[in-house]
């Protein structure tokens, strides 16, 4: 997918395709969105974290952010559930982020209310999303970057189910659109994660 496709009007008219909440009203009123592309061979960087928002002139604004969606394979191969690693299951979850500390060592959105995961439990490296493994609950699957200093080739321990930024640089601009949204609207994030499939009749 060309992430260049990823525009505030498209992204727009797929929220409303799925029946999602789009936040049109106001500036920097933040519309986070991830897109979990087709390829289920885990430990790479080939998904996109995205934002719409209007700016200060009321511009339409969209920026999309290489990442990963999906856990990585050292966690695919050694889970820390006994039902398996968490892969987040495609959907809008409102008002579930806020910002905080990613395991109490630096900013980042973490999980303030329920989501829903796959869990993956046969230990490969092939990314599984059975219906019949979804459950629901605070799980720790955070918003937060890779490096602290550059950008990571690949995922491998980064994200055991977190949806994960590759490059440092992207990452501090999205944090920084987070902090300047949360002095409006407060310490209320809503994530919501497509597929590519959800482009492809647009």
């Amino acid at each position: 997918m060309n992430e260049n496709i990823l525009t505030y009007d498209l992204m727009k008219n797929v929220y409303e395709k799925k029946s999602y909440k789009f936040f049109d009203d106001g500036k920097y009123n933040l519309n986070i969105f991830g897109v979990r592309t087709a390829n289920k061979v885990a430990d790479m960087f080939d998904d996109w974290i995205g934002v719409c928002y209007k700016d200060n002139s009321d511009n339409k604004v969209a920026k999309t952010f290489r990442a990963t969606t999906d856990a990585g394979t050292y966690w695919l191969k050694n889970p820390e559930n006994k039902k398996g690693t968490a892969l987040l299951v495609p959907n809008q979850y409102i008002g579930a982020y806020k910002l905080g500390m990613h395991r109490g060592q630096y900013r980042a959105l973490v999980q303030d209310k329920a989501v829903k995961v796959y869990r993956d439990s046969n230990k490969n490296t092939i990314l599984d999303y059975d219906e019949c493994s979804i459950e629901e609950g605070i799980f720790g699957i955070n918003i937060h970057r890779s490096n602290p200093l550059t950008y990571s080739k690949n995922v491998y321990k980064w994200s055991a189910g977190c949806q994960v930024f590759q490059d440092i640089v992207e990452y501090d601009l999205f944090i920084h659109l987070c902090r300047k949204a949360k002095q409006i609207y407060g310490n209320s994030f809503t994530y919501t994660l497509f597929t590519e499939e959800d482009f492809n009749e647009l």
